[in-house]
């Protein structure tokens, strides 16, 4: 698996990270549990923040779909046993025996119809000992990842 070197954090990125942490520890929750408005990334370039063009359309599922997809989220984010930053995204590790494959393609075929901007995979590896979702997109796509999935700096 390839993975990106990463830099110390500047005093912006720390910034946009500690944001990042507070919206998605809000997104998880509210973001899925009401209808907001369409939830925005900051991306940064050159030391520069400019606006993403990721959005959440937050009215793709209806309330009782966005709760069971929040209680899946929880326990996607709770289990995880391994986070590895790649190239175009991250890859979250799973033990089969705490999430399932079915787990998994539930979640994604849910989040695609509010995050369809997401390219989702779905791999079983080590004989059936690791279960692996690797979320990827378009530039920026980490930026907003970090944010909606509290994935900090590694």
């Amino acid at each position: 698996m390839n993975t990106e070197t990463l830099r110390p954090a500047s005093k912006t990125m720390r910034r946009l990270m500690a944001a990042g942490l507070l919206l998605a520890s809000a997104s998880l929750g509210s973001r899925l549990q009401a209808q907001l408005s369409p939830v925005k990334a900051t991306e940064v370039n050159s030391g520069m923040a400019k606006q993403s063009s990721f959005y959440c359309n937050a009215k793709a599922l209806s309330p009782s779909q966005r709760a069971h997809h929040k209680a899946l989220t929880e326990k996607l984010v709770a289990n995880r046993t391994n986070i590895v930053e790649t190239v175009n995204g991250f890859e979250f590790q799973f033990s089969p025996a705490t999430v399932s494959i079915n787990d998994l393609a539930e979640w994604s075929a849910n989040e695609s119809k509010c995050c369809p901007f997401f390219d989702f995979h779905i791999e079983l590896e080590r004989e059936g000992k690791l279960l692996c979702l690797r979320l990827t997109g378009p530039d920026g796509i980490k930026t907003f990842i970090r944010a909606e999935f509290g994935v900090l700096s590694m």
